[in-house]
């Protein structure tokens, strides 16, 4: 399911409320989400594991339980790589660029590659709180499990996207809840936890999103292309690299490496960097109490006015302020701005 284009100062509306999400208008757009008990118990079990407001590491890497007891008013800004995030209780919107994206118990979440996004919290409370989970996503077992799902050529998707919903089934709600289940003990976490998430994915392949998902792992695909790229602009974001030395280093020419990657991240490569730079510098200053010229100079930026300008620009507050708010409202995510 593809959002369509929104105008991202159009997010909010008065009173903090997100706007509504942009959807397509299919009759896919009103999904039923699975049922009532299936996702009772998998809320249980996040509840369980993330006891209050937080992201919670579980005992097998790549798993988390996220909660959230309230609905958030601005959007909170984080870098988030592959991965599945599904939700037992609540409801949360993820911008990206100009787009929104929302999901639900009745919708789940991917991400294919490393993307810098903001999102709210929209539907919570101290007595329902957002109850969500998070999977990451490994290329290389993904392509693994690909290649016995689609024993012939993968089925080629419409677009290369970067970010994108699907209907959460009742089938990858059961298979994410005995994960969790796992979790109690950690013989069984060590022993049967990564067949559970290999069983979550070929149920993730499975669904009508599973083309797109595939190309998580498919080396010849655009998605894994740009993400090529992204590791390498993450390797090299503090320095003063053009869009040809990004091109070349996935063997692109300039125009369909800026094509590609814009159809995947919905931003040019230079837009992605300068994103990238502006969430580590938030990262260096919430998380390691870095000072705002040290986090400036440590991100690529030589001028100080400069980096405290189009953060103010992009955060909406300038970077002392903002981050003291963070700090106050807890709105800091627990695993350092990645989750």
């Amino acid at each position: 399911m593809r959002a369509s284009p929104r105008q991202a100062p159009q997010q909010t509306r008065q009173g903090g409320r997100p706007a509504p999400p942009a959807t397509g208008t299919s009759g896919e757009d009103i999904l039923a989400a699975p049922g009532s008990l299936a996702l009772r118990r998998l809320a249980n079990l996040i509840g369980r594991y993330a006891p209050h407001d937080g992201v919670f590491p579980l005992r097998l890497p790549g798993t988390y339980a996220l909660r959230r007891s309230r609905m958030t008013s601005e959007a909170v800004h984080a870098t988030l790589g592959p991965s599945l995030c599904l939700v037992a209780q609540g409801a949360k919107v993820v911008m990206l660029g100009r787009e929104v994206f929302e999901y639900d118990p009745a919708r789940m979440l991917v991400f294919a590659v490393d993307l810098p996004v903001s999102g709210q919290v929209t539907r919570a409370s101290w007595r329902e709180p957002f109850l969500g989970f998070k999977l990451d996503l490994d290329s290389k077992r993904v392509a693994e499990l690909a290649s016995r799902v689609f024993p012939h050529p993968v089925p080629k998707p419409p677009d290369d996207r970067g970010l994108y919903v699907g209907r959460a089934t009742d089938a990858i709600i059961d298979a994410v809840t005995r994960l969790l289940e796992l979790m109690a003990q950690a013989e069984d976490a060590e022993l049967l936890g990564a067949l559970a998430v290999d069983e979550i994915l070929i149920r993730l392949l499975r669904t009508p999103i599973g083309s797109r998902v595939a190309q998580i792992g498919h080396p010849k695909s655009g998605v894994h292309r740009v993400a090529e790229a992204v590791s390498w602009i993450r390797e090299h974001f503090a320095q003063p690299v053009t869009v040809e030395e990004m091109a070349a280093s996935v063997h692109m020419s300039r125009s369909s490496f800026h094509e590609r990657f814009k159809a995947v991240t919905s931003m040019t490569p230079l837009q992605y960097q300068k994103t990238l730079r502006l969430h580590e510098a938030r990262r260096l200053m919430l998380f390691q109490r870095m000072e705002a010229s040290d986090a400036c100079l440590r991100v690529g930026y030589l001028s100080p006015s400069q980096f405290s300008r189009e953060y103010s620009r992009f955060f909406g507050s300038p970077p002392t302020k903002d981050i003291s708010r963070l700090r106050e409202e807890g709105l800091a995510p627990a695993d350092g701005g990645r989750s």
